[in-house]
């Protein structure tokens, strides 16, 4: 069968769009036992942008989310980046074995997926999805997320009021049940500066004391940390 050049221009530039436009459905599921989420954010933007990158130095609008939850900077980011995004999907936290569901449509070029959100009581852990290629082919897709940490803070595992601002040491919150207070610190140094995949915190079982307040029955966890379902349409 032959094809004329304009259908077969026809045929390019329609592959084209559909490589560049896509629908897409997102489930994102947590699948820790004692850690939160605070609000997360979804972007498809170009493959030439990062939310983060593991090995490099956390923007400023990265620390903010990853030590305090505040996506306003990353979503300010993505803004520039003419990106899709979603915020807050769950509305709120994303508790421990539950899911959150949206929807997402990409405009050309936002070829690449990005998910960030915080990970409480952490100091500056987040759950993260770094520039995933969209799939051109309708389908569904499943990916496990790791836990980073920005390398912004010392773990130091204290639940310490006012905390959260970029510089301000400490874990802002603990959701849930089982944290403790009045913990001596973990330590006081972050000896890799980058983002990098988060060791986990240690806690302890002194729930009045002890190095940390995170309770070691609780609070622990192994990576993946998040399961995200992509169906394409």
């Amino acid at each position: 069968m032959k094809i004329s050049a304009f259908a077969a221009l026809g045929l390019i530039t329609l592959g084209m769009q559909h490589a560049q436009a896509a629908s897409l459905d997102i489930k994102i599921k947590n699948l820790t036992q004692g850690i939160y989420y605070t609000p997360i954010l979804i972007a498809a933007h170009p493959d030439t942008n990062h939310l983060f990158e593991s090995g490099m130095t956390a923007s400023t609008e990265l620390q903010m989310m990853a030590e305090g939850g505040n996506i306003s900077g990353l979503s300010s980011m993505l803004d520039t980046y003419s990106a899709n995004k979603v915020e807050n999907p769950a509305a709120g936290l994303l508790a421990p074995g539950q899911s959150a569901m949206t929807m997402l449509e990409t405009t050309d070029g936002n070829t690449m997926l990005s998910i960030t959100a915080m990970m409480l009581p952490t100091n500056d852990g987040f759950v993260g999805l770094d520039s995933w290629k969209i799939p051109t082919e309708a389908g569904t897709y499943t990916i496990l997320l790791n836990a980073y940490d920005a390398g912004t803070e010392a773990n130091n595992e204290l639940i310490l009021e006012g905390s959260g601002a970029p510089g301000m040491l400490g874990i802002p919150a603990a959701p849930g049940m089982g944290a403790g207070t009045n913990g001596s610190s973990v330590t006081s140094d972050e000896a890799n500066p980058m983002v990098h995949i988060h060791r986990g915190s240690l806690g302890d079982d002194d729930m009045a004391g002890g190095k940390s307040d995170l309770n070691n029955t609780v609070h622990r966890w192994l990576n993946p940390v998040a399961k995200v379902i992509v169906t394409v349409k």
